[in-house]
């Protein structure tokens, strides 16, 4: 990393060290999905999605992101809805996630490093 050249930069680099830092201690791993399972989630198929991250995790061999549910993240119109946050990277909430596009956000997302652009609802901190 290069030197620092204002407080600006310096303030956002430890807001992403203490980001880092919160995720490990939450979940001891380099990741965390989020599936939004409130009513309109389920409703629209949450259910089948957070089982298709699941195997699609398993399917490649990855143990070091948890899956987690929440309650409602009220973007009702693009349920089902899913957060992913990598350690290093701004968070990215995906809409309309059927089972197959959760298993390209696992491939692409996870596996590559790569934002599945075309699902992407929200970039980084609400």
């Amino acid at each position: 990393m290069g030197k620092v050249k204002s407080l600006e930069e310096l303030m956002k680099i430890k807001e992403q060290a203490l980001r880092e830092l919160q995720m490990r201690g939450e979940t001891g791993k380099r990741g965390k999905i989020t599936v939004a399972m409130g009513t309109c989630g389920i409703a629209a198929g949450a259910k089948e999605t957070l089982r298709a991250i699941v195997e699609a995790l398993a399917e490649h061999g990855i143990s070091d992101v948890a899956v987690v549910q929440s309650g409602c993240m009220g973007l009702c119109e693009v349920e089902p809805t899913v957060e992913v946050r990598m350690e290093g990277q701004d968070p990215i909430v995906y809409g309309r996630v059927t089972p197959e596009n959760a298993r390209r956000i696992v491939k692409m997302h996870v596996l590559e490093g790569r934002v599945v652009e075309d699902l992407v609802v929200r970039r980084g901190e609400v």
